[in-house]
């Protein structure tokens, strides 16, 4: 005798899926995708091919399941802002980043993708020189930013003209404009009134996507913000230098899927005004707001290209084992 919810041959039907939409609502309960039925972006290695991850393991073919890419207008012509020449990276004795080169452009998100450990956050942390703050490290090779050696440049001035964003949101314990004041009260040589930095805050606000929510009551105190308010405000706090390029290490790792949709959002509009940066562990999110792909594994640049390419045709197998889901 066959179950309710199963098909002829034992095989499990899945059983409906409730949908809770993210801006309000109803909720809804439609029938689940069978797996089988599930769209996918069949990579290289899939059925018949030996070389495909899952194939490997008989598992079938190798997929990307993928949700839409997130493009926000036409990027402009690309620029370039850095660029990383054999850059090598040990603390002690261990080698975190071995020889990578790769340009860094504005007009273009750069996400830099691979497993725990393979020098993607370091790779990042060395762009404005925040690695080595740490006393074992030591770096071979070089970073160029606008034609200059970044080795040459004072490290506050590059920081103001490389910013990062990090994991946790970091407001300062003051009000949301106090928080984007600090950052042109600290570059400025006399300290600016509060009426002369007004202009300046709500700009860089405006640019994170944030001036509509605090206009209201820019006294209020940043700790009382929302997640996702206060990573926008840190993206804010970054952008109110004018920097050439903004350095994101998972931004959204920390926020729920509504915060980290806006902050996609964001991320694909800076584009234009900034090069972007991102590491993220998140292949969807890399495949949804990324032009470019630079996928590292053990210290080293695998493969870099443009994100359809590296999540749809992969040429590495490294890099089509772990979009696939090989490894991780």
């Amino acid at each position: 005798m066959t179950r309710a919810d199963e098909r002829p041959g034992g095989q499990r039907v899945p059983p409906p899926v409730r949908r809770l939409p993210l801006t309000g609502g109803e909720a809804t309960v439609v029938d689940a995708v069978d797996p089988a039925e599930q769209p996918t972006t069949v990579l290289p290695g899939g059925a018949g091919d030996a070389t495909g991850a899952a194939g490997a393991s008989g598992g079938g073919a190798s997929r990307f399941v993928s949700a839409p890419r997130r493009r926000i207008g036409s990027a402009s012509i690309a620029v370039d802002r850095m660029q990383v020449e054999e850059l090598s990276i040990a603390y002690g004795s261990k080698l975190a980043v071995d020889s990578v080169s790769l340009p860094i452009r504005q007009g273009e998100v750069l996400a830099l993708i691979g497993p725990s450990g393979c020098g993607k956050t370091t790779l990042l942390r060395s762009l404005n020189r925040l690695t080595e703050l740490t006393k074992t490290a030591s770096m071979k090779g070089r970073i160029v930013l606008d034609g200059e050696d970044i080795a040459t440049l004072e490290p506050t001035a590059l920081r103001r003209r490389v910013t990062m964003v990090f994991q946790q949101p970091n407001p300062f314990p003051m009000s949301v404009f106090d928080n984007v004041a600090y950052v042109l009260r600290e570059q400025a040589s006399r300290r600016p009134r509060k009426a002369a930095l007004q202009t300046a805050v709500r700009s860089a606000l405006a640019r994170a996507g944030l001036l509509d929510e605090v206009v209201a009551d820019l006294a209020h105190p940043a700790l009382r913000l929302s997640g996702g308010q206060q990573q926008r405000l840190c993206i804010a706090r970054a952008l109110a230098v004018d920097p050439e390029v903004l350095l994101l290490d998972e931004p959204c790792s920390a926020l729920d899927p509504q915060s980290t949709q806006v902050i996609e959002q964001l991320i694909v509009q800076l584009r234009e005004q900034v090069a972007v940066v991102i590491v993220t562990h998140n292949l969807q999110q890399a495949y949804r707001i990324a032009d470019r792909v630079a996928f590292m594994y053990l210290g080293e640049l695998v493969e870099y290209g443009p994100a359809d390419q590296i999540f749809g045709a992969p040429r590495e197998q490294r890099t089509r084992e772990y979009v696939s889901g090989g490894f991780g």
